[in-house]
């Protein structure tokens, strides 16, 4: 099993699973939901040179040359990328594949020149608001009364640079949002923690019926 990143086009035929994905996940989620009358559905909003550079960019994460994930940006000032079309494959969901297009979203966002991210994400989808909180992006919104109203949540991330080896490598650019990142990452380790526990529990019960 090999993975690697291609910078390429949506028009690439490798493209159409994420496309398609994201059509089917659009689709399924909302309908039209967040669509105003007349306006294109999501997948067709904006035209493929937009993901293009100097200004953006669109990447496909390949597994043994298949798309399994994958994701865009595209200009939004002189100092703001947009992301879009962030992607997995939805069989392919909880193996760390989110975090690791946006990581190389980010990487490639500040090689192109850019200072801060900004994006949007659905009101149905509680996993990509889990996955901007836990790498540092800031929620532009607040809690919702009805949490089921129709609304699109905008989040941004500062970002600074430093070099490992000759590459750029994103961080958070405020205290408050590093603690957002440690705060996640601390969630992770007591639930590591609690599994462990668990395991050490279940063998001490076996090693008591063997006796």
């Amino acid at each position: 099993m090999s993975d690697r990143f291609v910078y390429t086009t949506p028009l690439d035929p490798r493209a159409q699973p994420l496309l398609e994905g994201l059509a089917l996940e659009y689709a399924t989620r909302y309908g039209d939901v967040l669509r105003e009358p007349g306006e294109p559905k999501e997948i067709d909003r904006y035209p493929a040179h937009l993901f293009a550079p100097p200004h953006g960019n669109f990447v496909l994460l390949l597994r043994d040359g298949v798309a399994v994930g994958g994701g865009a940006f595209m200009r939004r000032d002189a100092r703001t990328a947009e992301l879009k079309r962030v992607w997995t494959h939805a069989d392919l969901r909880r193996q760390g594949l989110a975090s690791k297009v946006l990581l190389e979203l980010e990487a490639q966002v500040l090689r192109q020149g850019y200072e801060r991210i900004c994006l949007t994400t659905g009101f149905r989808q509680p996993e990509a608001v889990g996955l901007y909180l836990g790498h540092g992006y800031t929620a532009l919104f607040g809690p919702a009364a009805d949490p089921e109203a129709p609304r699109k949540l905008p989040f941004e991330k500062a970002l600074r640079v430093t070099r490992q080896k000759g590459e750029a490598v994103a961080h958070p650019a405020s205290l408050a949002e590093a603690v957002a990142h440690t705060a996640s990452l601390a969630e992770e380790v007591a639930h590591t923690a609690s599994l462990a526990e668990e395991v050490a529990h279940t063998a001490s019960l076996a090693e008591a019926v063997q006796r």
